[in-house]
């Protein structure tokens, strides 16, 4: 393999390429609490590696149990789900966050509601490209990008008293 500098004279694989993403959020939500389409636009951007498109819909209750039940025949409102379309350049896919289910969490919790989306935004973006956490080695590897990811955006890490096996895919 050859390897090449950029005009810098540093080597590519140590340049952090730039990623294009086109983001849409749809607040379809009550809540007064959500984050900005900026904040979304950050979390998006520090975790995804690929070029993209994104919708973001942040939900209430009724409608993120109607999809939890279409999608996954579990009825009840979840706080993310994810739809990748495959084989498609860009990456193309939505992200689903139901509000009240996520403000309840961080609740719960004792989390902070913005560092609570920030995660969720995070996992959702990384299920969008591939990752997953069905078996014990890639849950790792995901919740160990999550909480690199989440540094980088100065926010803690989420599962110090969390299990993730509260997550949906």
């Amino acid at each position: 393999m050859k390897r090449t500098t950029n005009k810098l004279g540093n080597p590519d694989h140590l340049v952090e390429k730039t990623r294009s993403f086109k983001l849409m959020v749809q607040y379809a939500t009550e809540s007064t609490a959500a984050p900005t389409r900026s904040q979304f636009r950050r979390w998006v951007k520090v975790a995804l590696m690929q070029e993209a498109e994104v919708v973001l819909r942040l939900v209430d209750e009724r409608e993120g149990q109607e999809l939890n039940q279409q999608f996954r025949s579990k009825n009840y409102a979840t706080n993310v789900l994810t739809f990748v379309y495959d084989d498609t350049k860009p990456l193309i896919g939505d992200i689903i966050l139901c509000a009240p289910v996520v403000d309840e969490e961080a609740r719960q919790q004792h989390k902070n509601l913005l560092a609570h989306y920030a995660h969720l935004t995070i996992h959702g973006i990384l299920h969008l490209q591939g990752y997953d956490h069905i078996e014990d080695t890639d849950a790792a590897t995901m919740e160990q990008l999550e909480i690199q990811l989440l540094a980088k955006l100065g926010f803690a890490n989420p599962y110090l008293d969390y299990d993730n096996a509260n997550f949906a895919q």
